[in-house]
């Protein structure tokens, strides 16, 4: 897949995960801020294969999401 291609497939993936928040009431959710929280842990060890991608996009929580904003919240770092 080529990296045009996967970019708008995963931004695509957060727009949705973004979108899944505003309906239960996190009105203020973007989905750069989706993205940041997800890519955070592939810092380490790199960008997975798509399949891992999607799981984590789809998979992610609002718990995990607000640890992660206010984590970086604390840190003064915004994304």
């Amino acid at each position: 897949m080529m990296d045009e291609e996967l970019e708008r497939v995963v931004q695509s993936l957060c727009e949705s995960k973004a979108e899944e928040f505003r309906l239960i009431g996190y009105e203020h959710v973007e989905a750069e801020e989706i993205w940041s929280c997800v890519s955070s842990k592939y810092q380490k060890n790199g960008q997975p294969a798509l399949h891992a991608i999607v799981n984590d996009i789809l998979s992610l929580k609002v718990t995990t999401f607000m640890n992660q904003m206010t984590l970086d919240a604390y840190r003064g770092s915004r994304f």
